[in-house]
């Protein structure tokens, strides 16, 4: 991870293109010698289909796919099937070689979506401004962190055997656990039925979805009652427990005391 981080964040680079395209009547794209750049391109509505160099890939709502310059690019959108994506250029050897050390993927899954594309907004809105208002630094660090989370997806994934499906589920509950989510939420965000997403989870995390989300919610717990003077109860209706009589369970369960003696040795 250090060389990765070393990689993007101590190399100046240059953006080239960025932007948003929505088709509804169907797009044909063919570049036999590729890009002179290296081109990021995210589905984030609809289908598509695209060939680099010999492999073909059926892109939805999540896929990103990574094509070096100079390499075969064929982009298909049928008649009647919308189709919506960002895209952006990036000019740097840095890109590449960021590319390599991710062992050279065509394709990336991503599981949290509306972070990415909230990046790729911004950095689209910036490189739409004249250039002499353009913020280079901000620039920069939007694309940046936008590899970023394509490293993290990348790495999480390689790292892990587990199906694609489980990762989303584990998004969801992540962004939601401080929240009086619902299990049926959760299936309903993966499109599965309640019990097939409650056997899956816990059949490739070893933990049922509450107990995922009462760790998150006890780690901001603990955050808050280091870093704030919050009361125990706002703090347990902040972070998820609703009241303190279930936060207080929860919290002495897993540390073999009551929050309020373990606040003061903190």
């Amino acid at each position: 991870m250090k060389t990765y981080l070393i990689l993007l964040w101590g190399i100046d680079m240059h953006i080239g293109h960025c932007g948003y395209s929505f088709h509804t009547d169907g797009y044909e794209e063919t570049r036999k010698n590729g890009y002179d750049t290296f081109l990021i391109r995210l589905q984030t509505d609809g289908y598509a289909e695209a060939t680099i160099t010999n492999k073909r890939y059926l892109l939805e709502k999540g896929d990103i796919i990574l094509i070096p310059a100079k390499h075969y690019y064929h982009l298909q959108i049928k008649q009647g099937i919308s189709s919506g994506d960002f895209h952006l250029f990036g000019e740097d050897e840095w890109l590449v070689q960021w590319w390599h050390n991710l062992g050279q993927p065509f394709h990336v899954k991503i599981s949290d979506i509306e972070q990415i594309t909230t990046l790729w907004n911004f950095l689209s809105t910036e490189t739409r401004r004249p250039a002499t208002e353009q913020n280079q630094e901000l620039m920069e660090y939007f694309f940046k962190s936008i590899c970023l989370l394509i490293q993290q997806e990348t790495i999480a994934r390689s790292a892990q055997s587990r199906p694609f499906v489980i990762t989303e589920m584990m998004r969801f509950i992540e962004e939601h656990a401080l929240d009086a989510f619902m299990i049926e939420s959760v299936a309903d965000s993966v499109n599965l039925s309640v019990s097939r997403a409650v056997h899956l989870f816990k059949e490739h995390t070893g933990k049922t979805m509450i107990e995922y989300a009462q760790n998150i919610r006890l780690s901001a717990a603990l955050n808050q009652m280091k870093y704030t003077n919050m009361t125990l109860d706002h703090i347990a209706e902040n972070c998820g427990f609703g009241n303190y009589p279930y936060f207080h369970r929860v919290f002495k369960k897993a540390y073999d005391q009551p929050p309020g003696k373990f606040r003061r040795t903190l």
